[in-house]
């Protein structure tokens, strides 16, 4: 199949139902248009993998990495959401920004080589939004195991927070979620003696623990800290003291911070008291050089075609970023702005799409 137009190509991608975990038709149609690329599809537990790959010669192994699927839109949009509208250079549809914007760029930049010093490939997920366990985590065990990794990774998530060009990441925070249980007794809240309040006896405690940083941070990641997302407790009546009370935390946590940090730090707190203490890692932290080939390259590009210093960032969410560093593979994000991602008519800059597609084309030239 011969290159589509660049902005008919965002909108057909734009246009196809893709919830979490369903890609609506997308990766038959991608599969088609990168007919000059192997496809091998890596399918588990109801996600769609998949993975093209085309080696144009001896040499170092580049992919680029992303995402089909989108939240769900919700109410209020004032177009159908998976119906790309145009508003001069604003484009509006579900997944504008998140991901479809560099899916469509990259797939173009790639579509459109016809050279590279090496093995261009790309890593496509249905499950990036959800819980992200059965899609590029999967494909990475199965590259491994084929000897198939990648040495540098671009993920093309929206990174960019003022102005387009002006972010690239090349790390993230991982993040640490817990929830305790402080146990009680219930009881009359007219006769407080014969219980045991939970309330009151966490109340003393939150202090210690809310916006709590657990390590100072360094040049490279931000302090990490106990961030409280919910508490609750009885039975939401006046006369009656709770039996036990649930508390949910988060930590976005450094390199500095481990699982066991944030364990031991909870268990000192609340010493003394009955409760349960459950902590998971649900993504680890990773951090790639900055002389990285892929940074300083990225740099380079990104200031040449935006006129735009980029700044180096960790900051931000979790993305499907950290597998690649799990496996060693050097590793970078670059997207458009993120100020509407998630929201209703989530939209971004024609222009900016166009342009990222030309800097993932420059990227793949200067490898």
């Amino acid at each position: 199949m011969t290159p589509i137009d660049s902005l008919d190509f965002f909108k057909k991608i734009l246009s196809f139902h893709s919830v979490t975990p369903e890609d609506g038709g997308g990766f038959d149609f991608i599969e088609q248009y990168l007919s000059d690329f192997t496809c091998v599809k890596i399918d588990t537990n109801g996600v769609k993998n998949r993975f093209f790959y085309k080696k144009f010669s001896e040499g170092e192994h580049l992919c680029f990495a992303g995402h089909i699927d989108v939240v769900p839109a919700g109410e209020g949009w004032d177009s159908d959401p998976f119906v790309p509208t145009i508003d001069g250079d604003t484009i509006t549809a579900r997944g504008a920004q998140d991901m479809k914007s560099g899916l469509s760029a990259f797939l173009q930049a790639s579509k459109k080589a016809t050279q590279f010093k090496g093995t261009l490939s790309l890593l496509l997920t249905s499950d990036e939004e959800g819980d992200a366990k059965y899609g590029t985590i999967e494909v990475l065990k199965y590259l491994k195991n084929k000897s198939l990794l990648p040495d540098f990774a671009i993920v093309a998530e929206p990174t960019c927070e003022e102005i387009f060009g002006d972010t690239i990441k090349r790390g993230r925070r991982g993040s640490i979620n817990g929830k305790l249980t402080l146990k009680g007794r219930q009881g009359h809240a007219a006769y407080p003696k014969k219980a045991i309040n939970p309330i009151h006896n966490i109340a003393p405690l939150l202090a210690k623990i809310a916006g709590k940083h657990l390590d100072s941070g360094d040049e490279h990641f931000a302090p990490s800290e106990l961030v409280i997302t919910d508490i609750r407790g009885g039975m939401q009546v006046t006369n009656v003291t709770p039996r036990d009370l649930s508390l949910m935390f988060n930590v976005r946590n450094s390199t500095k911070t481990s699982e066991k940090d944030v364990e031991d730090f909870m268990r000192s707190v609340f010493e003394g008291h009955d409760f349960e203490l459950v902590v998971s890692h649900s993504a680890k932290p990773f951090r790639t050089n900055q002389g990285s080939k892929l940074v300083q390259i990225m740099q380079t590009v990104v200031q040449e075609k935006t006129k735009t210093t980029p700044h180096l960032s960790t900051a931000g969410g979790t993305s499907d970023a950290r597998f690649f560093g799990e496996f060693g593979v050097d590793t970078a994000e670059f997207g458009v702005r993120n100020d509407k991602i998630h929201s209703t008519n989530e939209s971004t800059s024609i222009k900016d799409v166009l342009m990222l597609e030309q800097i993932f084309a420059q990227i793949i030239a200067d490898f």
